[in-house]
């Protein structure tokens, strides 16, 4: 990728990647803090931020920024994760001006009206319940907290009913000032974009970003554990789990590769075991979710009471048995699904301007296309069979199950099963 990297006087990164081929720009601006960043008291602060900065600004109402943007064929949006929160947006190569004036002003200028505080947080509060109420998004909370041991990395993106009504225009206002700093933010823009014309517009905006940096949070401590929740549903989501590798970490990518072995397409082992083979379930897959000093790696499923109590001794025994006959063929699919996903998100601007940010706040560069196709190609079948031999038994499993939660085997049930080497939380 043709990059242009600049750093503001204050700190802020600005990367610009021209496609000139296109007709479009992808833009925004990624601020290292999320959900990660809060304090117990201020769990779900940086997902209602992210919400109350398009309600106003001292020049803009939220009718205004919205019309601004749509006026001209545009869209802006936003996005809370664990580690960062975005402002992005896309419209056209000669709206780019507007579309950078109306992140700005969102970001610095937002007047977070105290009425529309109030009906903002009426509805996360439906979002949170409109959660709880599916249990394949009620897995992954359950999953991620009983991993971490109620830790910040552990706590759901969206925060409590309880949190969320409590938070003030003044917490707001803390929250921002506190991690929305220059050397903790990346402005990225791919696309057709005039280089000079937009990094001028950048060094006039964003240089009022306060300079210093924001403290890291607390370094992650995975756990492991087990979250169970009954419910009377037709089937039961399976959410089995164990530490994964951090981005840095050297089984970064051999923990990519062997999520696509074990449950990455139709091919994969536990699709082909447990849903073709067998029957047990409709949908079975597995992940491998990294972040700054830690990672998860999971496989999820969901199946019918009938099916639970055979179901669970399948998984157990493929996690195992990956340890033994990961073949080279297994391993050459799965890097080539690996690779043509990277590729075809690289035609779109959108994804480009993404992974040019975070890459930038994880690791101060960008990394060359042909670099991560080396670090791919560099793994073996046996490096995948060692590193699952490790994984599944040097830490805690961590399981968490909703719905008939009777024939869900418990933390250490599955730590015998897997000749788990790990001591566990409740020992």
């Amino acid at each position: 990728m043709d990059i242009q990297i600049e750093k503001l006087s204050n700190g802020l990164t600005v990367a610009l990647n021209h496609m000139p081929h296109l007709e479009t720009v992808a833009f925004g601006t990624w601020v290292k803090a999320g959900a990660r960043n809060e304090t117990r008291a201020e769990h779900g602060i940086a997902h209602l931020l992210e919400h109350m900065a398009f309600k106003g600004t001292n020049t803009r109402s939220a009718r205004q920024i919205a019309e601004e943007v749509e006026n001209v064929g545009g869209d802006v949006n936003a996005a809370t994760s664990v580690e960062t929160t975005s402002y992005h947006a896309r419209m056209m190569a000669d709206d780019v001006e507007l579309g950078m004036d109306v992140l700005h002003d969102i970001l610095r200028n937002s007047v977070f009206d105290e009425d529309e505080l109030t009906r903002e947080k009426h509805v996360i509060l439906q979002e949170i319940g409109a959660a709880n109420d599916q249990p394949d998004d009620l897995i992954f909370d359950l999953f991620q907290n009983a991993a971490y041991g109620g830790q910040s990395i552990g706590r759901p993106v969206l925060g409590t009913p309880e949190t969320v009504a409590a938070f003030s225009r003044s917490d707001l206002n803390v929250y921002l000032d506190t991690h929305y700093r220059a050397p903790n933010m990346v402005l990225a823009a791919s696309g057709k974009i005039d280089t000079d014309t937009l990094l001028k517009q950048a060094e006039t905006l964003y240089v009022d970003f306060a300079e210093t940096i924001s403290d890291p949070p607390e370094p992650a401590n995975y756990i492991g554990g087990h979250a169970f929740e009954e419910r009377k549903t037709s089937e039961t989501q399976i959410l089995l789990g164990f530490e994964g590798r951090a981005y840095q970490a050297r089984d970064f990518y051999a923990s990519q590769l062997l999520s696509m072995v074990l449950g990455g397409g139709m091919s994969s082992r536990l699709f082909q075991e447990v849903r073709e083979r067998r029957g047990y379930c409709y949908s079975v897959f597995a992940f491998h979710w990294a972040f700054s000093d830690t990672g998860l790696f999971g496989i999820n499923a969901a199946t019918g009471s009938d099916d639970l109590e055979k179901l669970m001794p399948v998984l157990l025994d493929e996690l195992k048995r990956a340890a033994d006959d990961i073949t080279d063929e297994e391993a050459d699919r799965a890097r080539a699904q690996i690779r043509s996903g990277l590729m075809m998100g690289m035609e779109s601007p959108a994804v480009r301007a993404s992974t040019i940010a975070r890459q930038l706040l994880l690791f101060g560069r960008v990394i060359p296309n042909e670099e991560l196709m080396e670090r791919l190609e560099a793994i073996s079948a046996e490096r995948l069979r060692d590193l699952a031999g490790r994984l599944f038994i040097e830490s805690a499993p961590t399981i968490a199950a909703v719905g008939d939660i009777t024939k869900v085997p418990e933390q250490h049930a599955i730590a015998d099963a897997l000749g788990s080497q790990a001591k566990l939380a409740a020992e």
